[in-house]
């Protein structure tokens, strides 16, 4: 449970003002179709997270319990400096004319979150819990939860969340997970 609820507050907070957050408001007002958008925003988490927490898990069982827990708490704290950059949208997500919502969407989305800050998490996360299908439920529903109010309330909401603020709490979210386990809780 710990797994599944940490990945899910971890992921749910880092992708605040995140690139594919910015992508899921583009998509809103470019498509004006929450439901195929939202749909595809799941399967291409699921699908990228499940790959990214299967590396994880390899990760975990390759390496010694004590380097793995210096590369976690590095990386975790990486993060955390990372989650402090404001994320732009740029011109490497394709946006195809002629392909359906979903499918636009759904290619837009996986390879936007390809190297992605969240991405980078639930290698992390999935390596620190051995607990594959609760992290990448976890990210999955983390991701929703920032992503889908974006797509169906758009630009309203976007205004008025102070972005540098939640910034400043996922930074806090992933130092103090980084610190966690340079201290060895969870070992």
């Amino acid at each position: 449970m710990s797994a599944l609820l940490t990945s899910t507050l971890v992921v749910a907070v880092a992708e605040i003002g995140d690139k594919t957050q910015l992508l899921s408001l583009m998509l809103a007002a470019r498509f004006r179709r929450p439901g195929p958008i939202i749909l595809a925003i799941f399967v291409a988490t699921l699908a990228n997270h499940f790959l990214a927490a299967w590396i994880g898990d390899w990760v975990a069982s390759e390496l010694g319990p004590n380097l793995l827990r210096w590369l976690l708490g590095v990386s975790f704290l990486a993060i955390a400096l990372w989650a402090l950059r404001p994320d732009e949208l740029g011109d490497d997500v394709p946006m195809m004319g002629r392909t359906g919502v979903f499918i636009t969407a759904l290619v837009a989305f996986f390879l936007a979150e390809m190297g992605d800050k969240t991405q980078l998490a639930t290698v992390a996360l999935a390596a620190k819990y051995n607990a594959l299908g609760a992290v990448v439920l976890g990210t999955t529903l983390g991701m929703m939860i920032a992503n889908v109010p974006v797509v169906l309330l758009g630009e309203r909401l976007v205004k008025r969340l102070p972005l540098k603020a939640v910034r400043w709490v996922a930074a806090g979210v992933f130092a103090a997970l980084g610190v966690a386990v340079l201290l060895g809780a969870g070992s």
